[in-house]
């Protein structure tokens, strides 16, 4: 990777594979892909959702005004 002084694409696998175990904290892997299937479950939903309803984002959008 350009520009990450230095550390290789493993380090950084390496340090990202660290944090995850830290936010896991003491859940078991067996337990933890529910979360994570849920998470991207959830993710799926909110794209196909966003794909079907442009005008809710448009909507979205001019609140933010």
């Amino acid at each position: 990777m350009a520009g990450n002084g230095g550390k290789s694409d493993l380090d950084f696998t390496a340090d990202l594979f660290r944090a995850a175990d830290k936010l896991r904290g003491n859940l078991e892997p067996s337990e933890y892909k529910h979360v994570a299937l849920g998470l991207i479950f959830l993710k799926y939903i909110s794209d196909a959702f966003e794909a079907q309803c442009p005008a809710e984002k448009e909507l979205s959008d001019i609140s933010r005004l």
